[in-house]
């Protein structure tokens, strides 16, 4: 009997434990005018273009998941400034400024040092990053009102591939 429980003792150990959960969210900055807004798409972020206002405020972001396009966030007018990831190369920190009920400036820094930073250094800082380490950003939230970005929240996890196995 002592050898039966010391057996499935020992299946018990060795029983693959559930993946901790490294999602956070970081609180949206912004004045949250508008209709809300979610740039949730399947698979990893491999590019970020962001529309500015002559010099003013964010008026549109937009991200690439592996090879496909979202969905412009507020508009897509004018000429964007895009930048694209690389092999293992995600976001890791989110920052900008805030002021009269809209984003005038936002910046992506990626885990290799690269940043695109658009806009105009105007109103309050904001810079959010993820709770845990290996994570990365899975999408964007907030409002807009059709003008301009009014509000940013960032999603952070750790990006597990299919096998389980999570990639820097």
């Amino acid at each position: 009997m002592l050898h039966l429980i010391l057996v499935l003792s020992g299946v018990t150990v060795g029983m693959a434990m559930p993946l901790p959960d490294y999602y956070s969210y970081s609180t949206a900055f912004g004045d949250g005018s508008g209709t809300e807004y979610s740039t949730a798409y399947d698979g990893r972020i491999t590019g970020i273009r962001v529309w500015e206002h002559s010099n003013s405020l964010i008026r549109g972001i937009q991200l690439r998941y592996d090879g496909t396009w979202t969905t412009p966030v507020c508009t897509s007018n004018g000429n964007p400034l895009e930048m694209s990831l690389r092999d293992n190369e995600s976001i890791i920190q989110v920052s900008g400024k805030y002021y009269s009920g809209y984003i005038y400036e936002i910046m992506f820094v990626t885990s290799r040092g690269r940043s695109l930073k658009v806009g105009q250094p105007s109103g309050n800082s904001f810079n959010i990053y993820p709770t845990h380490d290996g994570s990365e950003l899975r999408f964007l939230s907030g409002r807009q009102n059709g003008y301009g970005i009014t509000s940013i929240g960032a999603h952070w996890a750790v990006y597990y591939t299919g096998d389980n196995s999570a990639t820097a």
